[in-house]
């Protein structure tokens, strides 16, 4: 009797396939999370006011100095 991934099939074949589509998406999926964020500095502004490290004068006079 001859064991081994050659002696699978194509159900065994077509299951290694599926699992390795996966694991591509997975690390796909998890790299694209790291790398989104706010990208420009009004985005980056907005996420320091939203997150209350500047308050709403320091917010508006950086913005107005991002604007010129």
């Amino acid at each position: 009797m001859h064991e081994g991934w050659m002696d699978m099939g194509w159900v065994g074949v077509l299951w290694w396939l599926l699992i390795a589509v996966f694991v591509v998406l997975v690390v796909l999926a998890l790299r694209r999370s790291t790398t989104a964020g706010p990208s420009s500095p009004e985005e980056i502004l907005k996420s320091r006011y939203a997150r209350g490290e500047i308050d709403r004068e320091q917010y508006q006079r950086m913005l107005e100095e991002l604007r010129r």
